[in-house]
C-alpha cells in the first residue's frame, strides 16, 4: 500500500499505549485534531530528538485543540520507559506487528529501518497534512502545528 495523502479518510486502528490501555483513532474524532506521528525506534539518536520536539511544543498542540500520537513497533514497556526518561506527555503506541504502518504506507528504507513520516488529522478523521522526512526533525513538528493552528482558526 502506497503512503496516504492529503484529502484520504485516516484508517481507524487501535493499539495499547505505553501504559497497556487499548487506544483508538476513532476515540479522538469529532473533538480533537491528531497529529499522528511514525518514527523507527525508542531511544536512538533522531528519536529521541524528535519525541523531545514534540515534548517541548505539546502545550502549543494541546492549547490548538490537538492531541499528539506517536508510533512504532517497539514494545509497551520499551515506551513506557522512552516516555519516562524524557518526560514525554503525549502517547506512544506499540504497533508490533506494524500493521497500522503498512495501513497509513509509513514504510521502511530499504526494507530495513522503519520511516519517518507525520499526518494531522482533522476532526473528521481526513488527513490535512503528511510529512516524510527521516532527517529534517524540525519539519515535522512546525509543519505540523502550522496545520494544526489553521485547522483552528478555520474552525
Amino acid at each position: 500500500m502506497g503512503t496516504l495523502q492529503v484529502g484520504d479518510k485516516a484508517p481507524d486502528f487501535t493499539l495499547p499505549d505505553q501504559s497497556g490501555q487499548r487506544v483508538a483513532l476513532s476515540d479522538f474524532l469529532g473533538e480533537k485534531v491528531v497529529v499522528l506521528y511514525f518514527y523507527p525506534k525508542d531511544n536512538t539518536r533522531g528519536c529521541t530528538a524528535e519525541a523531545c520536539s514534540f515534548r517541548d511544543s505539546y502545550e502549543s498542540f494541546t492549547d490548538a485543540g490537538a492531541v499528539v500520537i506517536g508510533v512504532s513497533s517497539d514494545s509497551v514497556a520499551s515506551h513506557e520507559k522512552f516516555a519516562g526518561r524524557h518526560e514525554l506527555p503525549f502517547t506512544l503506541l506499540s504497533d508490533a506487528g506494524r500493521a497500522v504502518r503498512k495501513q497509513y504506507g509509513a514504510a521502511t528504507l530499504g526494507g530495513v529501518v522503519p520511516g519517518r513520516i507525520t499526518y494531522v488529522i482533522d476532526r473528521e478523521g481526513v488527513i490535512r497534512h503528511a510529512f516524510s522526512s527521516m532527517t529534517n526533525i524540525g519539519g515535522h513538528i512546525d509543519d505540523a502545528l502550522a496545520v494544526v493552528k489553521q485547522l483552528q482558526a478555520a474552525q
